[in-house]
Protein backbone atom coordinates (compact mmCIF):
# COMPACT_ATOMS: atom_id res chain seq x y z
CA UNK A 1 0.00 0.00 0.00
CA UNK A 2 1.63 3.35 -0.94
CA UNK A 3 0.81 6.89 0.83
CA UNK A 4 -2.01 8.54 -0.63
CA UNK A 5 -1.62 11.73 -2.89
CA UNK A 6 -2.35 15.26 -0.86
CA UNK A 7 -1.81 12.87 2.81
CA UNK A 8 0.61 14.76 4.87
CA UNK A 9 2.91 12.04 7.49
CA UNK A 10 3.45 12.90 11.12
CA UNK A 11 6.70 14.34 11.61
CA UNK A 12 9.19 13.04 14.35
CA UNK A 13 7.82 15.18 17.31
CA UNK A 14 3.86 14.06 16.38
CA UNK A 15 5.53 10.53 16.10
CA UNK A 16 6.85 10.33 19.61
CA UNK A 17 3.60 12.26 21.22
CA UNK A 18 1.56 9.26 19.94
CA UNK A 19 4.16 7.03 22.29
CA UNK A 20 2.91 6.12 25.65
CA UNK A 21 5.75 6.97 28.25
CA UNK A 22 4.43 6.00 31.40
CA UNK A 23 3.24 2.94 29.78
CA UNK A 24 6.57 1.98 28.43
CA UNK A 25 8.30 2.81 31.91
CA UNK A 26 5.80 1.05 34.13
CA UNK A 27 6.71 -1.97 36.05
CA UNK A 28 5.86 -5.23 34.27
CA UNK A 29 3.20 -7.03 36.68
CA UNK A 30 2.75 -10.53 35.67
CA UNK A 31 5.10 -13.31 34.66
CA UNK A 32 3.17 -13.77 31.80
CA UNK A 33 4.18 -10.69 30.33
CA UNK A 34 7.80 -10.85 31.56
CA UNK A 35 8.77 -14.04 30.05
CA UNK A 36 7.70 -12.34 27.06
CA UNK A 37 10.26 -10.35 27.14
CA UNK A 38 13.07 -12.66 27.60
CA UNK A 39 13.24 -13.46 23.49
CA UNK A 40 13.59 -9.54 22.76
CA UNK A 41 16.00 -9.04 25.46
CA UNK A 42 18.18 -11.76 24.48
CA UNK A 43 18.72 -10.67 20.72
CA UNK A 44 20.22 -7.86 22.20
CA UNK A 45 22.24 -8.68 24.93
CA UNK A 46 22.84 -12.73 24.13
CA UNK A 47 23.73 -15.18 27.18
CA UNK A 48 27.30 -14.39 27.32
CA UNK A 49 27.75 -10.67 25.98
CA UNK A 50 28.34 -10.01 30.18
CA UNK A 51 31.67 -12.62 29.90
CA UNK A 52 32.89 -11.11 26.65
CA UNK A 53 32.63 -7.28 28.01
CA UNK A 54 34.22 -8.71 31.45
CA UNK A 55 37.02 -10.83 29.69
CA UNK A 56 38.04 -8.09 27.34
CA UNK A 57 38.07 -5.27 30.00
CA UNK A 58 40.37 -7.44 31.53
CA UNK A 59 42.94 -8.27 29.00
CA UNK A 60 42.47 -4.70 27.64
CA UNK A 61 42.36 -3.01 30.58
CA UNK A 62 42.82 -4.38 34.18
CA UNK A 63 46.25 -6.72 33.29
CA UNK A 64 47.49 -3.07 32.57
CA UNK A 65 46.42 -1.91 35.59
CA UNK A 66 47.79 -5.13 38.10
CA UNK A 67 51.29 -4.74 36.46
CA UNK A 68 51.02 -1.25 36.66
CA UNK A 69 50.45 -1.25 40.26
CA UNK A 70 53.38 -4.08 40.78
CA UNK A 71 56.16 -2.77 38.30
CA UNK A 72 58.97 -2.69 40.18
CA UNK A 73 60.72 -5.87 41.75
CA UNK A 74 63.97 -4.94 44.29
CA UNK A 75 66.83 -6.62 45.04
CA UNK A 76 66.99 -7.32 48.95
CA UNK A 77 70.87 -7.36 48.62
CA UNK A 78 71.21 -4.49 47.42
CA UNK A 79 68.65 -2.05 46.36
CA UNK A 80 69.60 -0.33 43.54
CA UNK A 81 69.55 -3.50 41.62
CA UNK A 82 66.20 -4.17 40.38
CA UNK A 83 63.30 -5.02 37.27
CA UNK A 84 60.89 -3.24 36.08
CA UNK A 85 57.74 -4.05 33.81
CA UNK A 86 57.27 -1.27 31.73
CA UNK A 87 54.20 -2.32 29.47
CA UNK A 88 52.23 -5.78 29.13
CA UNK A 89 49.40 -7.08 26.61
CA UNK A 90 48.16 -10.17 25.51
CA UNK A 91 49.33 -11.82 22.02
CA UNK A 92 47.61 -13.89 19.00
CA UNK A 93 46.74 -17.78 19.77
CA UNK A 94 49.38 -19.19 19.04
CA UNK A 95 51.56 -22.33 20.00
CA UNK A 96 55.19 -22.96 19.50
CA UNK A 97 55.90 -26.47 17.53
CA UNK A 98 59.93 -27.32 16.93
CA UNK A 99 60.77 -23.81 17.31
CA UNK A 100 58.21 -22.46 14.96
CA UNK A 101 55.28 -20.33 16.04
CA UNK A 102 52.19 -21.87 14.23
CA UNK A 103 48.59 -19.35 15.21
CA UNK A 104 46.16 -21.08 16.50
CA UNK A 105 42.20 -21.29 15.74
CA UNK A 106 39.66 -22.90 18.32
CA UNK A 107 38.57 -25.90 15.97
CA UNK A 108 42.39 -26.93 15.53
CA UNK A 109 43.07 -27.12 19.26
CA UNK A 110 39.70 -29.43 19.21
CA UNK A 111 41.05 -31.66 16.85
CA UNK A 112 44.69 -31.56 18.35
CA UNK A 113 44.13 -31.70 22.13
CA UNK A 114 45.35 -28.47 22.72
CA UNK A 115 44.80 -25.01 24.61
CA UNK A 116 43.72 -22.25 22.86
CA UNK A 117 46.17 -19.76 24.63
CA UNK A 118 48.05 -16.82 23.27
CA UNK A 119 51.49 -15.44 25.01
CA UNK A 120 51.40 -12.73 27.19
CA UNK A 121 54.26 -9.64 26.29
CA UNK A 122 55.94 -7.15 28.61
CA UNK A 123 58.16 -4.53 27.99
CA UNK A 124 60.84 -4.50 30.40
CA UNK A 125 63.97 -2.80 31.77
CA UNK A 126 66.42 -4.22 34.38
CA UNK A 127 69.88 -3.14 36.15
CA UNK A 128 72.72 -5.80 35.48
CA UNK A 129 76.84 -5.73 36.01
CA UNK A 130 78.60 -5.52 39.39
CA UNK A 131 78.95 -3.30 42.31
CA UNK A 132 81.50 -0.92 40.60
CA UNK A 133 79.78 -0.82 37.05
CA UNK A 134 76.12 -1.41 36.21
CA UNK A 135 74.08 -1.41 33.18
CA UNK A 136 70.79 -0.39 32.53
CA UNK A 137 69.50 -3.22 29.71
CA UNK A 138 65.75 -2.31 28.19
CA UNK A 139 63.80 -5.65 26.55
CA UNK A 140 60.85 -5.59 24.40
CA UNK A 141 58.28 -8.33 23.30
CA UNK A 142 59.34 -10.85 26.57
CA UNK A 143 56.80 -13.58 27.14
CA UNK A 144 56.32 -14.41 30.35
CA UNK A 145 53.63 -16.83 30.40
CA UNK A 146 50.34 -18.28 28.58
CA UNK A 147 46.87 -17.27 28.57
CA UNK A 148 43.43 -19.15 27.93
CA UNK A 149 41.69 -16.99 25.01
CA UNK A 150 37.68 -16.45 25.69
CA UNK A 151 36.25 -17.64 22.15
CA UNK A 152 34.41 -14.68 20.43
CA UNK A 153 37.05 -12.57 22.82
CA UNK A 154 38.71 -9.46 21.12
CA UNK A 155 41.86 -11.73 21.34
CA UNK A 156 39.91 -14.51 19.92
CA UNK A 157 40.49 -14.77 16.01
CA UNK A 158 36.97 -15.66 15.17
CA UNK A 159 36.49 -11.42 16.74
CA UNK A 160 34.69 -9.73 14.11
CA UNK A 161 34.83 -12.95 11.45
CA UNK A 162 31.80 -13.11 8.80
CA UNK A 163 29.26 -16.06 8.59
CA UNK A 164 31.66 -17.52 5.82
CA UNK A 165 34.78 -17.20 7.51
CA UNK A 166 33.78 -18.23 10.26
CA UNK A 167 32.58 -21.29 8.34
CA UNK A 168 36.19 -21.53 6.85
CA UNK A 169 37.81 -21.70 10.16
CA UNK A 170 35.59 -24.90 11.22
CA UNK A 171 32.92 -22.84 13.31
CA UNK A 172 29.38 -22.09 13.92
CA UNK A 173 28.25 -19.35 13.26
CA UNK A 174 25.17 -19.01 16.02
CA UNK A 175 27.88 -20.52 18.68
CA UNK A 176 28.16 -17.08 20.89
CA UNK A 177 31.47 -18.09 22.63
CA UNK A 178 31.78 -17.08 26.27
CA UNK A 179 34.02 -20.39 26.66
CA UNK A 180 37.32 -21.56 26.54
CA UNK A 181 39.34 -24.59 25.25
CA UNK A 182 41.57 -26.30 27.26
CA UNK A 183 43.71 -29.42 25.86
CA UNK A 184 40.72 -29.64 23.14
CA UNK A 185 37.97 -29.65 25.32
CA UNK A 186 35.57 -26.80 25.97
CA UNK A 187 35.13 -25.32 28.99
CA UNK A 188 32.80 -22.86 31.00
CA UNK A 189 33.61 -20.87 34.03
CA UNK A 190 30.39 -21.32 35.97
CA UNK A 191 28.71 -17.66 38.15
CA UNK A 192 29.76 -17.62 41.43
CA UNK A 193 28.52 -15.15 44.28
CA UNK A 194 30.64 -13.67 46.78
CA UNK A 195 30.62 -11.05 49.33
CA UNK A 196 30.49 -7.18 47.65
CA UNK A 197 33.98 -5.72 47.37
CA UNK A 198 35.02 -2.67 48.85
CA UNK A 199 31.41 -2.31 50.56
CA UNK A 200 30.66 -1.58 54.24
CA UNK A 201 29.01 -5.00 55.40
CA UNK A 202 27.28 -5.05 58.87
CA UNK A 203 26.52 -7.96 60.61
CA UNK A 204 26.89 -10.68 63.44
CA UNK A 205 30.05 -13.29 63.79
CA UNK A 206 29.19 -16.65 65.19
CA UNK A 207 29.12 -16.00 68.82
CA UNK A 208 26.30 -13.29 68.02
CA UNK A 209 28.83 -10.17 68.34
CA UNK A 210 28.12 -7.34 65.70
CA UNK A 211 30.52 -6.18 63.21
CA UNK A 212 31.59 -3.93 60.44
CA UNK A 213 33.57 -5.77 57.82
CA UNK A 214 34.81 -5.00 54.43
CA UNK A 215 36.02 -6.95 51.76
CA UNK A 216 39.08 -4.74 50.08
CA UNK A 217 39.88 -5.57 46.73
CA UNK A 218 42.83 -3.60 44.57
CA UNK A 219 44.70 -4.21 41.77
CA UNK A 220 48.04 -4.01 44.09
CA UNK A 221 46.19 -5.76 47.27
CA UNK A 222 43.27 -8.12 48.96
CA UNK A 223 42.43 -7.64 52.44
CA UNK A 224 39.64 -8.18 54.67
CA UNK A 225 38.96 -5.79 58.14
CA UNK A 226 36.94 -6.77 60.45
CA UNK A 227 35.82 -3.71 63.34
CA UNK A 228 34.06 -5.40 65.83
CA UNK A 229 32.30 -5.43 69.38
CA UNK A 230 33.33 -7.68 71.95
CA UNK A 231 32.50 -7.05 75.57
CA UNK A 232 31.40 -3.81 75.44
CA UNK A 233 34.91 -2.48 73.54
CA UNK A 234 35.29 -2.28 70.00
CA UNK A 235 38.63 -4.27 68.10
CA UNK A 236 40.57 -4.09 64.87
CA UNK A 237 41.00 -7.79 63.03
CA UNK A 238 43.11 -8.13 60.47
CA UNK A 239 45.75 -11.07 59.28
CA UNK A 240 48.81 -8.90 59.72
CA UNK A 241 48.10 -8.03 63.16
CA UNK A 242 47.40 -10.62 66.29
CA UNK A 243 43.92 -11.76 66.90
CA UNK A 244 42.47 -8.04 67.96
CA UNK A 245 44.10 -4.81 68.71
CA UNK A 246 41.84 -1.47 70.17
CA UNK A 247 40.44 0.38 67.44
CA UNK A 248 41.22 3.37 69.24
CA UNK A 249 45.31 2.75 69.18
CA UNK A 250 44.66 2.38 65.47
CA UNK A 251 42.75 5.52 65.10
CA UNK A 252 46.13 7.13 67.22
CA UNK A 253 48.40 5.37 64.91
CA UNK A 254 47.07 7.06 61.77
CA UNK A 255 47.34 10.49 63.56
CA UNK A 256 43.66 11.06 65.06
CA UNK A 257 45.28 11.51 68.87
CA UNK A 258 42.17 13.32 69.85
CA UNK A 259 39.78 11.25 71.63
CA UNK A 260 36.92 13.97 71.52
CA UNK A 261 37.91 14.21 67.47
CA UNK A 262 37.36 10.47 67.10
CA UNK A 263 34.06 10.50 68.97
CA UNK A 264 32.93 13.85 66.91
CA UNK A 265 34.23 12.07 63.58
CA UNK A 266 31.65 8.93 64.49
CA UNK A 267 28.48 11.14 65.08
CA UNK A 268 27.35 14.01 67.59
CA UNK A 269 25.26 11.57 69.21
CA UNK A 270 25.55 11.02 73.05
CA UNK A 271 25.28 7.11 72.76
CA UNK A 272 28.08 7.15 69.94
CA UNK A 273 30.23 8.45 72.65
CA UNK A 274 29.16 6.37 75.29
CA UNK A 275 29.63 3.26 73.37
CA UNK A 276 33.42 4.24 72.65
CA UNK A 277 34.27 5.07 75.97
CA UNK A 278 34.99 1.68 77.28
CA UNK A 279 37.77 1.34 74.16
CA UNK A 280 38.89 4.87 74.86
CA UNK A 281 39.60 3.89 78.69
CA UNK A 282 41.19 0.63 77.21
CA UNK A 283 43.77 2.36 75.20
CA UNK A 284 44.65 4.68 78.05
CA UNK A 285 45.44 1.64 80.30
CA UNK A 286 47.66 0.71 78.01
CA UNK A 287 50.04 4.39 77.76
CA UNK A 288 48.71 4.82 74.41
CA UNK A 289 47.94 8.76 73.79
CA UNK A 290 50.25 9.83 71.23
CA UNK A 291 50.62 8.33 67.27
CA UNK A 292 53.88 7.20 67.93
CA UNK A 293 53.12 5.27 71.21
CA UNK A 294 50.77 4.21 69.13
CA UNK A 295 52.92 2.97 66.40
CA UNK A 296 54.99 1.20 68.99
CA UNK A 297 51.95 -0.28 70.62
CA UNK A 298 50.73 -2.06 67.21
CA UNK A 299 54.67 -2.87 65.99
CA UNK A 300 54.33 -5.78 69.26
CA UNK A 301 50.95 -6.59 67.62
CA UNK A 302 52.66 -7.19 64.18
CA UNK A 303 52.58 -11.13 63.15
CA UNK A 304 56.32 -12.42 62.83
CA UNK A 305 56.78 -13.10 58.81
CA UNK A 306 59.80 -14.68 57.36
CA UNK A 307 59.46 -11.87 54.80
CA UNK A 308 60.67 -8.94 57.54
CA UNK A 309 64.35 -10.22 58.41
CA UNK A 310 66.67 -7.60 58.26
CA UNK A 311 66.25 -4.71 61.76
CA UNK A 312 65.79 -2.13 58.50
CA UNK A 313 63.03 -4.01 57.50
CA UNK A 314 60.67 -4.47 60.69
CA UNK A 315 60.89 -0.57 61.79
CA UNK A 316 57.62 0.68 60.42
CA UNK A 317 55.99 -2.58 59.76
CA UNK A 318 52.68 -1.34 61.79
CA UNK A 319 52.52 2.14 59.36
CA UNK A 320 52.85 0.05 55.98
CA UNK A 321 50.19 -2.70 56.93
CA UNK A 322 47.58 0.59 57.92
CA UNK A 323 48.64 2.18 54.76
CA UNK A 324 48.66 -0.58 52.18
CA UNK A 325 46.57 -3.35 53.36
CA UNK A 326 44.17 -1.84 56.40
CA UNK A 327 41.33 -0.79 53.82
CA UNK A 328 43.29 -1.47 50.93
CA UNK A 329 40.57 0.76 49.28
CA UNK A 330 41.33 3.53 50.42
CA UNK A 331 44.56 5.38 49.26
CA UNK A 332 46.67 6.84 51.14
CA UNK A 333 49.27 9.67 49.67
CA UNK A 334 52.19 11.06 51.70
CA UNK A 335 51.23 9.15 54.94
CA UNK A 336 48.25 11.35 55.02
CA UNK A 337 45.71 8.89 56.71
CA UNK A 338 42.37 11.48 57.06
CA UNK A 339 40.37 10.20 54.34
CA UNK A 340 41.29 6.06 56.16
CA UNK A 341 40.05 7.69 59.54
CA UNK A 342 36.36 9.24 57.97
CA UNK A 343 36.15 5.39 56.95
CA UNK A 344 36.18 3.93 59.64
CA UNK A 345 34.26 6.59 61.58
CA UNK A 346 31.36 5.50 59.10
CA UNK A 347 32.15 1.91 59.84
CA UNK A 348 31.86 2.63 63.35
CA UNK A 349 28.86 4.91 63.12
CA UNK A 350 27.01 1.86 61.13
CA UNK A 351 28.34 -0.98 63.52
CA UNK A 352 27.09 1.34 66.16
CA UNK A 353 23.31 2.10 64.50
CA UNK A 354 22.94 -1.82 64.45
CA UNK A 355 24.18 -1.88 67.45
CA UNK A 356 21.39 0.87 68.88
CA UNK A 357 18.75 -0.69 66.33
CA UNK A 358 18.72 -4.18 64.37
CA UNK A 359 17.35 -3.20 61.63
CA UNK A 360 19.69 -1.64 60.27
CA UNK A 361 21.46 -4.77 59.95
CA UNK A 362 22.58 -5.91 56.41
CA UNK A 363 21.18 -8.75 55.33
CA UNK A 364 24.08 -10.73 53.37
CA UNK A 365 21.83 -13.21 52.03
CA UNK A 366 18.89 -12.12 50.62
CA UNK A 367 20.35 -8.34 49.32
CA UNK A 368 21.13 -8.96 46.16
CA UNK A 369 23.85 -5.07 46.23
CA UNK A 370 26.09 -7.56 48.47
CA UNK A 371 26.07 -10.40 46.53
CA UNK A 372 27.73 -10.10 43.24
CA UNK A 373 28.39 -12.31 40.67
CA UNK A 374 32.02 -13.29 39.47
CA UNK A 375 32.88 -13.32 35.90
CA UNK A 376 35.61 -14.21 33.86
CA UNK A 377 37.58 -10.91 34.78
CA UNK A 378 36.71 -8.00 36.97
CA UNK A 379 33.10 -7.14 38.62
Amino acid sequence: MGVKEGSVLPDKNQQESYIDKQFLAAPVKSAVDKFQLIPEFLKVRGLVKQHLDSFNYFVRTEIKKIVRANDLIISRVDQSIYLRYKDVWIGEPSVIMDGVTEKLSPHKCRLSDITYAAPIYVNIEYITGSHVQKTLVAKNNVIIGRMPIMLRSCCCALYGKDEAELARLGECPLDPGGYFVIKGTEKVILIQEQLSKNRIIIDTDKKGCIQASVMSSTEATKSKTVIRMEKEKIYLYLNQFTPKVPIMAVMKAMGMESDQEVVQMVGRDPRYGALLLPSIEECASQNVYTQHQALEFLEKKVKKSPYFSSPLEKEGRALGILRDVFIANIPVRQNNFRAKCIYVAVMLRRMMEAILNKDAMDDKVEDYCNIPKNLYGPQ
